[in-house]
């Protein structure tokens, strides 16, 4: 007799924590199935130390495969679950797609960043919720505090060094507090020609800062941002984002080069596709964390609305906290309910308190309900961190000992550029790559901006944004659709005439074929992965794709470059590619027109390098940054 198969989707708070926990009580008497985009479990509190450069990236990752005994880790996207047939569809990382049948199905998959409609904001803001987020944001702030050192010009130095934050929750508040340390430390070191000071802003529609927390935790959170240097404005947003600055709600212009979006959260669209009760995007659950109905079917985490049985009528919150309590309870009821556990059991829990780092000694915090602040707040705070963490504890503790004693390292390393990292994306924890096709970006069909969403006009051929995102030159556009000049950290290099992209840079992908050459992309070897939209999809039944089922929450542009969304409308159906057209994408809009024909003194690019420069006819390339 075959064992039963579960499958986990999602490997955050929640996702890890069922698959930890079910690997000690199964014991080999299941099969445990590891679904996730990425082969780490991120501890998101710690998230800002990385972005202000005290943590380095791993030491906020966990491996999975390393701490999960027992556990089968599948790296790829779900994007299509078929409740009666019992098997989710997903995509890997490369373009491939598989099918996993299950016994029983846990839904972890977490949360993705919240749009409101407001112009501008999905084309020029960064959230804030994973790590190719967090080392953009480094680089670019790093990089707008030299470039504002070397500016001659106040007005361009003064929007450099402006730096604003929209939401006053958690993060936003962390983010703000680190980075305020951050740039000044580095003008300490370099002072500025101007003898300007970098300017933090915090925004928020709320009355107060942390409006979570106590009202104490939030006047010691204000009092101690406001110390520093930053503009903490309470009652105001963003009315409208441009490519150089903002108009805020109270009809301010603040010139500005970086908008960082941190105003909440939303639970993954895959649950909306499943045509099951919700509630305000959450799939209802019973206590057990069962979906009522689908005794095979589980869910825990942002995605699921639990019941809170210690406020009669409301549902637990999308924190953390919940989240990994969740996991716990969720293991061992679905070990219950294959015979292999005890007896099943309610979610209920006790609210311990929250903590803030502010960074340095300074912190806020109630543990079992007693305010705190100061250097005891800190060392509670991080203590806490420490032991929360499935892994990893003593190189944080070391990184943290390393930046008492040592400054800290502002070197931009590029390694993540603006386009890679959209604000609407569905997997805020993977970096876009140009040549890939990518389900969760923005503007991709069936991304979680619409159903059926199509590739905007302004992106350049191999997944680049043509527009320039907040502290970035846009760049100048080539002739016969040529992509625009590879930068280092994985961008296109510059095309061939004819628009075909050219070998990337290093982190980027390997070159496409010249025009008429045959064989497979590059001279690596490597088996050719038909994109989503070229190769027949299963047919789900209704409700059952992801893709169609996601919400658009993003403004329209006013430009009109978008093509008009229907909601509710199914995904793009993809077909068969024809032998002359281009690489397919995901896009649902016309194919580049390739141009004209290289000239007949040009050399075709070999297997291993990219095709040698082109006489540019645009003139310079505009210095800038990403």
């Amino acid at each position: 007799m075959s064992r039963p198969r579960i499958v986990i989707v999602g490997a955050g708070f929640a996702g890890y924590r069922t698959a930890r926990t079910l690997s000690r009580l199964t014991r080999h008497q299941a099969d445990i199935v590891l679904l996730n985009p990425t082969d780490y479990f991120l501890y998101l509190p710690l998230l800002p130390q990385v972005a202000a450069g005290i943590l380095e990236p791993r030491r906020v990752s966990v491996s999975l495969s390393g701490t999960l005994p027992r556990v089968r880790l599948v790296l790829g996207e779900a994007d299509g679950i078929d409740l009666d047939g019992r098997t989710v569809h997903y995509t890997d990382p490369e373009g491939g797609e598989g099918t996993l049948r299950y016994d029983r199905l846990v839904l972890a998959a977490g949360s993705v960043n919240k749009l409101l409609p407001i112009p501008g904001v999905a084309e020029h803001a960064h959230g804030f919720r994973g790590l190719p987020e967090a080392l953009y944001l480094r680089d670019h702030v790093t990089r707008q505090v030299e470039l504002a050192a070397a500016a001659d010009d106040r007005a361009e130095c003064a929007a450099r060094c402006t730096f604003v934050v929209v939401g006053a929750g958690y993060t936003g508040t962390e983010v703000a507090a680190h980075g305020q340390m951050y740039t000044d430390a580095q003008v300490r070191r370099h002072p500025m020609r101007t003898g300007m000071r970098p300017r933090w802003m915090l925004l928020d529609v709320a009355e107060r800062v942390l409006p979570e927390m106590d009202e104490r935790l939030s006047r010691t959170a204000e009092r101690v941002l406001r110390q520093r240097g930053v503009d903490v404005r309470m009652g105001t947003s963003v009315k409208e984002a441009t490519h150089d600055g903002v108009l805020l709600t109270d009809g301010t212009t603040v010139d500005t080069r970086t908008l960082v979006w941190c105003v909440g959260v939303r639970p993954d669209p895959l649950v909306e596709s499943l045509g099951l009760p919700m509630e305000r995007g959450r799939l209802l659950v019973d206590p057990h964390l069962q979906v009522p109905g689908r005794p095979e079917l589980f869910a825990c985490g942002d995605v699921a609305a639990v019941p809170d049985l210690t406020k009669p009528g409301q549902y637990t919150p999308m924190t953390a906290q919940h989240a990994w309590r969740h996991g716990k309870v969720c293991a061992e009821n679905v070990a219950a309910s294959l015979g292999i556990g005890g007896q099943r059991r309610a979610y209920r829990h006790r609210d311990m308190g929250f903590v803030v780092d502010l960074g340095g000694a300074k912190a806020a915090a109630n543990p079992l309900g007693v305010p705190m602040s100061g250097p005891a707040a800190g060392a509670v705070t991080r203590g806490y961190h420490l032991a929360a963490m499935p892994g990893n504890r003593v190189r944080v503790a070391a990184d943290w000992l390393l930046d008492a004693v040592l400054p800290r390292q502002a070197v931009q390393l590029g390694l993540v550029r603006s386009w890679s990292v959209p604000l609407e994306s569905a997997s805020p924890e993977v970096a876009r790559v140009p040549g890939r096709p990518d389900a969760g970006s923005a503007g991709s069909a069936g991304s979680e901006g619409g159903p059926g969403r199509t590739e905007p006009a302004e992106r350049r051929q191999g997944g680049e944004p043509a527009k320039a995102r907040p502290g970035e030159e846009p760049a100048k556009s080539q002739p016969d659709g040529e992509s625009a000049k590879s930068q280092p950290g994985g961008e296109p290099a510059k095309s061939r005439p004819g628009g075909e992209p050219a070998k990337a840079q290093p982190g980027g992908e390997p070159a496409r074929k010249h025009p008429g050459r045959p064989g497979a992309d590059g001279a690596s070897g490597e088996r050719h992965r038909t994109s989503e939209s070229a190769r027949p999809r299963p047919a789900h039944a209704p409700g059952t794709s992801r893709k169609a089922a996601e919400p658009s929450t993003a403004p329209k542009p006013s430009t009109g470059a978008r093509r008009s969304e229907a909601p509710g409308g199914t995904r793009s159906s993809g077909g068969t590619r024809s032998s002359g057209a281009p690489a397919p994408t995901r896009s649902a809009g016309p194919p580049t027109d390739p141009g004209p024909e290289p000239p007949p003194n040009q050399p075709p690019p070999g297997p291993d390098i990219a095709p040698g420069p082109v006489k540019r006819t645009d003139g310079p390339a505009v210095e800038g940054d990403s």
